[in-house]
């Protein structure tokens, strides 16, 4: 964006000037002053209609300013009287001694609907302005508007001495549309401008999201509402959105209504979640949540750099069980599906059960609304039954990978909240999808430095909720056959390329991606110097957080081959031809015969055996 600056003594002159002479683009424009009615009244701190008005924004004067009551989510403007495409804007802060940093954060919209429901960003400040001076900057939006305003930053009160918008008429299009940074853009209005207050309220909204290089467009109506436990503490508040309609967005696999925005304050680096379900891909878990970083804008204020990710429901693409109805409470019916959550606050939530062994568990689906007395009766007792019976009715697959997510990113949360599932027609219960990953790499003063501890971090200080712990144990601590399945699936992933190397090839792609927005986050949120959320340390800057990731990185892969017991072999085992003609053997790792074929096995390593000779195979 090109951003110019012209003086106040230069200002009052060009007033005077021809159109052509005064600006080289297209004209300034005028219309009807729009925007928050309610101002303050600095001499006396009170409310006032008559001083600090919204026209102050646009009499050519910068000596006068408009001023808001409220702090927060107010804003002036102009009604164009029909659609023009905005190609330039330009402001001058207050002259007062925060007037310059007043505008930083502030944000130019557009919008066709009076309400501001559709409306798109055209600009975000991103430096103090200069008391005195228009600066001026370059828009870069196809669209055409007949409603335009400038949101003031948060906390801020719109403080603003003058606006101007430049452009000319026409509908324009959606060919390229405007966003602050490289990443997509999620931007929610609300009717009537209700801020989310809690988890429950699904306040009415427009939901747009700007993807590719601007020119992929989704707006659609919705609702979005609060999310999460301990993460809506924060200022920063996470978010669940939903859409009227099933909705694919950006490169999502499913279609679906619901989604969730994770805020990831305590996570400097913006990056703990997506490089956990990275390790979840590379684990081989049967499914893995979708996430992308995205900006967002509530009501025309950015909020910062977010998670766009799926709100993890039964669905094809998301845990791909069967959805059960109300009718289903008999015979094979009553078997499933069901999605629940073993969570340290069930009790929060009203379908849920204490399991006969103390495990607290809520139940995802069905939902609160429509389960029925058989059904929860029917999983309770299901579930208990895998506590006291893991052999029988827990996957161990599923299980030991989602702990392996868990111990190699260090996650202290791992058994505070566990995702688990079971099919219709099946007995066992599944483990999975991963969630929740802020604390990990390294990032709770609980447990720093994760990788200075010589046992599993889920024994070492990790929060397990019930007795969570002691279960685990039984597993993997006290098992032989399920200790041997660990190994086995370690060497799958080890040998199918994660490494350390590998890993932090990731990191250097996800610092890459969220460069521009992590600076902008962190002008909304300036906390790099500050320890928020559980931070053991804080280690000055964005790039300091995330080479503490590569660090921890570095050193965990190979804690995990050790505490394992295991020794990586690079291994062109995979060039080595079977001759599948002939009668052959197959063995896992650990000796385990598996058939006479590896038609129909899972993905991995495995151990060959035909005629005298004996191989190693990646199937």
């Amino acid at each position: 964006m090109n951003v110019t600056r012209i003086h106040t003594g230069l200002f009052f002159f060009m007033l005077m000037l021809p159109l052509s002479m005064a600006v080289a683009d297209d004209g300034k424009l005028t219309g009807s002053v729009i925007g928050t009615t309610e101002t303050v009244d600095y001499s006396t701190f009170g409310k006032s209609y008559t001083v600090n008005t919204r026209e102050m924004a646009f009499d050519g004067n910068p000596s006068t300013f408009f001023a808001s009551w409220e702090r927060s989510y107010t804003w002036v403007g102009l009604d164009l009287g029909a659609p023009h495409v905005i190609t330039k804007v330009g402001w001058s802060p207050r002259n007062d001694v925060h007037g310059e940093e007043r505008v930083v954060l502030g944000v130019f919209e557009g919008a066709n609907r009076e309400d501001f429901m559709d409306a798109l960003p055209i600009y975000i400040i991103t430096e103090r302005g200069h008391i005195g001076e228009m600066t001026y900057a370059d828009t870069d939006c196809s669209a055409g508007f007949r409603y335009v305003r400038y949101v003031g930053p948060s906390d801020a009160r719109c403080n603003i001495a003058e606006l101007e918008f430049h452009g000319h008429p026409g509908e324009g299009d959606s060919s390229r549309l405007y966003r602050p940074t490289n990443l997509p853009t999620v931007s929610i209005h609300t009717l009537d401008g209700v801020i989310p207050f809690d988890k429950e309220t699904d306040i009415t909204a427009q939901i747009t999201i700007i993807g590719g290089e601007g020119e992929e467009l989704l707006s659609a109506p919705g609702g979005i509402r609060e999310r999460g436990n301990y993460s809506r503490n924060f200022p920063k508040k996470p978010y669940r959105i939903k859409f009227d309609k099933k909705q694919r967005i950006l490169d999502a696999p499913a279609k679906a209504k619901k989604w969730t925005l994770i805020n990831n304050y305590g996570d400097k680096t913006l990056m703990r979640n997506l490089l956990a379900f990275e390790l979840s891909r590379r684990m081989g878990m049967p499914y893995t949540p979708y996430g992308r970083a995205v900006d967002v804008l509530l009501n025309g204020e950015y909020k910062g750099c977010y998670q766009l990710c799926d709100q993890v429901t039964v669905n094809k693409n998301r845990v791909n069980i069967t959805e059960m109805t109300p009718e289903d409470v008999s015979g094979s019916n009553l078997t499933g599906g069901y999605f629940f959550e073993i969570d340290a606050y069930a009790y929060q939530e009203r379908s849920w059960f204490n399991s006969t062994n103390g495990t607290p568990v809520t139940i995802k689906s069905p939902d609160e609304d429509s389960i029925t007395t058989a059904q929860f009766n029917y999983i309770q007792n299901h579930f208990n039954k895998m506590e006291a019976q893991w052999k029988n009715y827990l996957d161990l697959s599923t299980f030991l990978r989602h702990f392996l997510v868990g111990e190699l990113s260090g996650n202290t949360d791992t058994y505070w909240s566990v995702f688990m599932y079971k099919e219709r027609d099946d007995d066992k219960v599944y483990t999975g999808p991963v969630w929740d990953f802020d604390l990990a790499f390294d990032n709770d003063d609980r447990t720093y430095p994760v990788n200075a501890k010589s046992d599993y971090i889920y024994r070492s200080g990790g929060s397990c909720t019930g007795r969570m712990r002691n279960f685990v144990d039984r597993i993997v601590v006290y098992d032989a056959a399920a200790k041997a399945l660990l190994l086995e699936i370690w060497d799958e992933a080890r040998q199918n390329g994660l490494s350390q190397e590998s890993l932090e090839a990731c990191v250097d792609q996800l610092e890459a991606e969220l460069e521009q927005s992590q600076a902008l986050n962190f002008l909304r949120w300036p906390i790099m110097q500050t320890r928020v959320h559980q931070n053991p340390r804080t280690w000055g800057n964005y790039a300091n957080e995330v080479q503490n990731v590569r660090r921890f990185i570095k050193e965990r892969v190979a804690w995990m081959d050790k505490k394992l017991g295991y020794t990586f072999i690079p291994s062109s085992i995979a060039d080595v031809p079977i001759n599948y003609d002939a009668p052959y053997e197959v063995f896992t790792l650990s000796g385990r015969h598996c058939g006479k074929s590896l038609d129909g096995l899972a993905r991995g390593v495995y151990v060959v055996r035909q005629g005298g000779r004996t191989q190693k195979v990646i199937h």
